[in-house]
C-alpha cells in the first residue's frame, strides 16, 4: 500500500491519475510476477508449489480491499471502471501464475485455486451498468411525458428557413470543433529524440532482455520524452469519430426532411424556397471531416507511442536484438485492431486502421535510428529486423483481408529505403556518409565534418539519417569514427 501511495502521489500530476486500487493491483501484479521468477526456484526446495502459495495469498489481501470498495459502489464511475478492471486482470493474472505452478500437482491445482474466491469484478460491472441503464432509461421517460405535457403547435414559415438551417449548422460545427479540441495530434504523442550516442565496440550489454521483462513497463527516461498529455482515452475518442461521422452521413437527409415539412406547411409559397433550396449546411460538412482525420491520428499515435510504449520503447531490441523481436509489439497491435474493427464505423475504419499502420512504421523507424543507448545492431541483425518489418505489414494485410497491398507498400517506402543500410558494411557506410556530407555542405565540411541538424524525415540520402545508422552500429569501426569526428559519448 505505502508503494502505491507513492505511485498515487506521482500520478496526482497526471491530467486522469489512477485511482488507488487500480495501482496497487498494477502492483501487486508486478510482484507476482517477481516471486514467480526470483524468489519462488529457489523456495521451491522446500514447498513444491511456493508460487502459488505467494499468489494466493497475495489475491486474498488484495481480495480484502476490492471487496470492501465493490460494497462502497453506488454508481457507475470511470474511477470505479478502472478498478474493477484492474482487479479483474490482477485475479487472472494470480490464477494463471497459481494454475502453471500446480499444473504437477495431484488435483493440477484445484487445492490452490479454492483458496482464491472469485473477486466477481465483471458481476460488479455488469450490475452497474445495468443500474446506468435503468436510470438512463427512467430519466428518458420522464423526458417524453414532460415533452407530451408542453407540445404545442408552432408555426413555422418558410422565409425563416435559411435562419434555422444558418442556425443548426452553427451548432453542429460548434461541436464538431469542440471534438478535436485537446485530442492532441502526431506531436503529442511521438517523442523527443535522445541524444546521439555511440556502441561499445562488440558489446552485448550487462543485461539480458528476458531479465527485463517483469520491468517492461517502467519507461526509461534516458531514451524518450512524451510531449503533451493524455488527457482523452482511446475509447472516447472512438466515440467521437463515429459521432462525427454520424453527424456527416445524416445532414443531406435532416436538409431534406427539414424542407419537406416546410413544403408541406399550410403558409409554404413556392418563392419562399427561392432561397432556402440553396442554403445547405455549409460548415458543418468540412468540420466533421477534418474532426475525424484529427481524431484519426491522434488515436493512431496515442496507441503506437503511449499505450504500447512498454512493448516498442521498453522492449523491442532492446539489448540484444534476436531476443527482443517484434512479436509481443504485433501481438499488443493486433488485439487494438480487433477493438476497432468491432467499434468503429466501418466507413472511418479504414482511415484510422491505415494512420495506425503509417504511426507503427514511424515507430519501427524511430527504435531503429533513434532508440536510445540500450539498442545496438550489427550487420548480422539487419535480416532479423527486415524479418520482423515483413511481419508487421503481414499484420495490415491480414492474408488479404486488411488493408490494400498497393496501400501498405505505399507507407512502407520509407522504413524500406532505410533497411540497406543496416546491411552495408561500416567502411562503405562511412563513405557514403562523406560524400553526402560534402554534397549537402561543400567544401566547408572537407576540414571537419559537421554534425547534421535532424529533419526527422529519414531517407539514404539524409546525412543525419546514415550518421544514425553508424551510431546503433555495433562494431569498432562506427564507433572510432564517431569518437574522431564528433566525440560521441557511449552512453547518456
Amino acid at each position: 500500500m505505502e508503494k502505491a501511495d507513492s505511485s498515487r502521489r506521482a500520478s496526482k500530476n497526471q491530467p486522469n491519475p489512477l485511482p488507488i486500487l487500480a495501482i496497487l493491483a498494477k502492483d501487486v501484479g508486478e510482484l507476482a510476477v517477481n516471486e514467480k521468477q526470483v524468489f519462488s526456484p529457489i523456495l521451491k526446495r522446500w514447498h513444491p508449489f511456493s508460487a502459488g502459495v505467494a499468489v494466493a495469498t497475495l489475491h486474498a489481501c488484495y481480495g480484502n480491499e476490492i471487496k470492501q470498495f465493490i460494497s462502497s459502489i453506488v454508481e457507475l464511475t470511470p474511477d470505479a471502471v478502472q478498478v474493477l478492471r484492474a482487479a479483474d486482470k490482477l485475479e487472472k493474472d494470480l490464477v494463471q501464475i497459481a494454475v502453471e505452478d500446480s499444473v504437477d500437482s495431484d488435483d493440477g491445482g484445484k487445492a490452490i485455486i479454492r483458496e482464491m474466491p472469485p473477486y466477481e469484478a465483471e458481476v460488479a460491472i455488469a450490475n452497474l451498468v445495468k443500474g446506468w441503464i435503468k436510470a438512463r432509461l427512467d430519466r428518458i421517460k420522464e423526458w417524453v411525458d414532460r415533452n407530451l405535457q408542453q407540445e404545442l403547435p408552432i408555426p413555422m414559415h418558410p422565409a425563416l428557413l435559411p435562419d434555422l438551417m444558418a442556425g443548426l449548422d452553427r451548432c453542429l460545427q460548434y461541436y464538431a470543433t469542440k471534438a478535436k479540441s485537446g485530442c492532441g495530434s502526431r506531436n503529442t504523442y511521438v517523442p523527443n529524440m535522445p541524444a546521439l550516442t555511440r556502441c561499445t565496440a562488440g558489446s552485448k550489454f550487462a543485461w539480458k532482455k528476458k531479465d527485463k521483462l517483469p520491468n517492461t513497463q517502467k519507461r526509461n527516461s534516458q531514451v524518450v520524452t512524451m510531449n503533451g498529455d493524455n488527457s482523452f482515452g482511446v475509447p472516447q475518442l472512438y466515440v467521437r469519430i463515429n459521432t462525427l461521422h454520424r453527424i456527416r452521413s445524416e445532414l443531406d437527409v435532416l436538409e431534406k426532411r427539414i424542407i419537406t415539412h416546410l413544403r408541406n406547411s399550410e403558409s409554404a409559397h413556392a418563392e419562399d424556397f427561392t432561397n432556402g433550396l440553396a442554403k445547405k449546411f455549409e460548415l458543418t460538412p468540412a468540420a466533421c471531416i477534418e474532426g475525424v482525420q484529427q481524431l484519426s491520428e491522434a488515436v493512431a499515435y496515442k496507441i503506437i507511442f503511449h499505450d504500447l510504449s512498454h512493448v516498442l520503447w521498453d522492449g523491442l531490441y532492446v539489448g540484444e536484438p534476436s531476443s527482443s523481436r517484434i512479436e509481443p509489439f504485433t501481438q499488443e497491435l493486433e488485439r487494438n485492431l480487433l477493438i476497432i474493427s468491432n467499434t468503429i464505423h466501418e466507413r472511418v475504419r479504414t482511415r484510422i486502421v491505415t494512420d495506425i499502420m503509417r504511426a507503427s512504421f514511424d515507430g519501427f523507424l524511430f527504435v531503429l535510428l533513434a532508440g536510445g543507448p540500450s539498442r545496438a545492431f550489427t550487420l548480422q541483425d539487419s535480416q532479423i529486423i527486415e524479418d520482423d518489418f515483413n511481419s508487421l505489414k503481414d499484420l495490415f494485410w491480414a492474408n488479404g483481408d486488411g488493408l490494400p497491398a498497393d496501400l501498405i507498400d505505399k507507407f512502407s517506402t520509407r522504413v524500406i529505403s532505410i533497411l540497406p543500410l543496416l546491411k552495408t558494411d561500416t567502411e562503405s557506410l562511412v563513405e557514403r556518409y562523406r560524400r553526402v556530407t560534402l554534397e549537402t555542405y561543400g567544401s566547408s565540411a572537407r576540414s571537419k565534418l559537421p554534425l547534421p541538424p535532424t529533419s526527422g524525415q529519414w531517407n539514404p540520402t539524409d546525412p543525419n539519417s546514415l550518421l544514425r545508422v553508424l551510431c546503433y552500429r555495433n562494431d569498432e569501426a562506427a564507433s572510432k569514427f564517431l569518437k574522431k569526428n564528433y566525440n560521441l559519448p557511449k552512453k547518456l
